[in-house]
């Protein structure tokens, strides 16, 4: 990587976009929650379907299920053929994606206005109703596989995926989402036909609408639809509580290119959405752009790494903060004591206000830049509505104002010490 001596560029401040309006939700018969938002610029709109249906839900037995139901709901629905939603939806004009976490699943479509209505019954159709042919189940688990190879087979993943496992020995979190081999071969159509009669459920579920929705009166429709005829009752899944184990180990791979140190430590869970927000300014502070206290340090100044990263993954059971740094093997101590510096120096002196005014028109106008796509409203909102969080698109930038530099150091930078987390280095073997 090249190192660059120039100054890093003044950051202007996002302009406001027109005030958005506060999304709309409305219940169907079942309790299942329908969120709205109108966008009037947007060129498309955004049908967004949330389940609380992610790896952490699986029994043992069904390690890797989530993420291979994602890969089967594409395989076509009772009434829909292989490759015939695809298809329809492009011809609409569309394109769909999904995601499966360690919490909750998500399948969406990007559609043009006039096309919604009939995109929605495809997506609910697909969705809520999945065939789980056994002859396509074989061949998708065949896909599953080869992506779980091609996992393995990654000494970059493979290191990243020992760290969750020797931190988060005792949960989900510490499992992989693509799940186990010897447990991805065993499963039968039956077993995932019973997951997701399981989780796709009125309590468990939510849509999310963002875009120009115009005179568009989607809640009937949804009345009639599959969504309003899941089954209502019972109570949705609550995660058990993540406790990180603190600790070190080394391991070697074969075709690493470079060291790297990985580093992980525990911080609220999402539900905290104010600490979580201060979170994300630290961990800006600390390693988003040359001027952040890691990435000054250790590549500007010292040039021990090529990269630094200090990523927050936000997480129902408790969100983690991972760190990757990328170095010369031989550079590998002196990283690690300059981590643990950086931290020293933070606890002992408040960082400076500028450095946290910086960090929050970093994620501020992050946010605000999000907010101007329907994919990502309807994400946004879509994931709050599964969880519970109904608060309004301006409440994360009041809760930024919330934090100054005494706050942090006192709620927050003590989190960090790097002997409360774990630490994993990776070497070429």
């Amino acid at each position: 990587m090249k190192l660059s001596s120039q100054p890093e560029p003044a950051l202007p401040i996002q302009p406001l976009p027109p005030p958005l309006p506060d999304p709309q939700r409305q219940s169907l018969s079942n309790g299942v929650e329908l969120v709205q938002l109108h966008l009037p610029q947007a060129p498309v709109l955004c049908l967004d379907f949330w389940c609380r249906a992610g790896s952490a839900l699986e029994r043992q037995e069904e390690s890797g299920l989530a993420h291979f139901l994602e890969h089967m709901v594409f395989k076509g629905s009772t009434t829909l053929a292989a490759g015939e939603f695809d298809r329809r939806v492009e011809a609409l004009g569309g394109n769909s994606n999904a995601a499966t976490g360690f919490d909750d699943v998500h399948y969406h479509v990007l559609i043009p206005p006039p096309a919604a209505a009939e995109a929605l019954e495809l997506l609910l159709d697909l969705v809520l109703q999945p065939r789980l042919d056994g002859d396509d189940f074989a061949m998708e688990r065949q896909v599953v596989l080869e992506e779980l190879a091609q996992s393995e087979d990654q000494p970059e993943e493979v290191a990243f995926q020992e760290l969750l496992r020797q931190a988060c020995p005792d949960h989900p979190y510490g499992l992989p989402i693509l799940g186990r081999r010897e447990a991805l071969e065993a499963h039968r159509p039956e077993l995932m036909a019973a997951f997701h009669a399981s989780h796709y459920r009125a309590d468990s579920c939510c849509l999310a609408i963002a875009g120009p929705l115009h005179e568009l009166d989607l809640l009937q429709r949804l009345e009639d639809s599959a969504l309003a005829r899941l089954p209502a009752g019972g109570s949705p899944w609550t995660p058990r509580p993540l406790a990180l184990q603190a600790g070190a180990c080394t391991l070697e791979l074969p075709r690493l290119e470079a060291a790297r140190l990985l580093m992980a430590w525990q911080l609220p869970a999402a539900a905290h959405q104010d600490a979580v927000v201060g979170v994300d300014l630290l961990t800006t502070l600390l390693a988003e752009g040359r001027r952040s206290r890691l990435v000054q340090r250790l590549r500007e100044e010292l040039r021990l790494v090529e990269s630094i990263d200090l990523d927050l993954n936000v997480l129902e059971a408790g969100s983690l903060v991972l760190l990757e740094a990328v170095c010369d093997p031989a550079h590998l101590d002196r990283v690690q004591s300059e981590v643990q510096r950086v931290w020293n120096e933070l606890m002992d002196t408040p960082p400076a206000e500028a450095e946290l005014e910086r960090a929050k028109r970093l994620v501020g106008n992050g946010y605000r830049f999000g907010l101007e796509a329907a994919g990502s409203v309807a994400g946004l909102v879509g994931n709050s509505s599964l969880w519970g969080r109904r608060h309004n698109l301006q409440a994360p930038l009041d809760w930024m104002d919330r934090w100054d530099c005494a706050r942090l150091s006192r709620e927050l930078i003590p989190l960090l010490d790097p002997q409360l987390g774990f630490s994993l280095r990776a070497v070429p073997a």
